[in-house]
């Protein structure tokens, strides 16, 4: 007879849920597997048994972010460039400990923990695509797409990032910030 399944594909969103959360608030030094999986409202043999241990746990919190984003970037890849700067700022607003564990760096600091490659570079191909349909019908210049990809990143994060430290004045207009940020992009790179 076959042993029934004791933890489904719920208990595991919400095990990866939980984790980026708790990271995000205490720290990865600080978080336990019992705090994982206490939050989660399971146990920690559901952890063992679904991920490994704490490393791996890590790990796909981080891979499942990076899916996730993906998946936005995928969706909004129909409305160009400025859909994908759009949906950028609004995954990462709505999940913002998400957002901080994937590029915050402080997993790499605490363990060997990194996105799987193809899982990060998968998320980022929308935009890529992108660059390369819009160098196609001759709207922005015909520069190595990559490199087009990173600078148009490196500019959106960096502004995403310093709305989500909150490194502001109450009342910055990040929104209106943003769109103008988006707009100078789009100008620097045209044809």
């Amino acid at each position: 007879m076959a042993r029934p399944v004791l933890h489904d594909q719920h208990v595991q969103q919400r095990l990866l849920a939980v984790t980026a959360e708790l990271v995000d608030r205490e720290g990865p030094a600080r978080v336990t597997l019992r705090d994982v999986a206490a939050a989660a409202d399971t146990s920690t043999s559901a952890i063992y048994s679904l991920f490994g241990g704490k490393a791996q746990l890590l790990t796909a919190a981080v891979d499942d972010g990076f899916r996730s984003f993906g998946e936005s970037q995928q969706a909004a890849a129909k409305d160009g460039l400025l859909g994908l700067g759009s949906a950028y700022r609004e995954w990462a607003l709505q999940h913002p400990a998400l957002y901080r564990l994937m590029f915050g760096g402080a997993l790499a600091a605490y363990v060997d923990c990194s996105p799987t490659p193809e899982v990060a570079s998968a998320s980022m191909l929308p935009l890529v695509e992108a660059v390369v349909a819009a160098q196609t019908a001759g709207r922005i210049r015909s520069d190595d797409p990559s490199v087009i990809a990173m600078a148009i990143w490196g500019q959106v994060h960096g502004l995403v990032s310093l709305e989500l430290a909150q490194v502001d004045n109450r009342g910055t207009d990040w929104a209106g910030i943003y769109e103008a940020s988006l707009e100078a992009v789009a100008r620097a790179w045209a044809q």
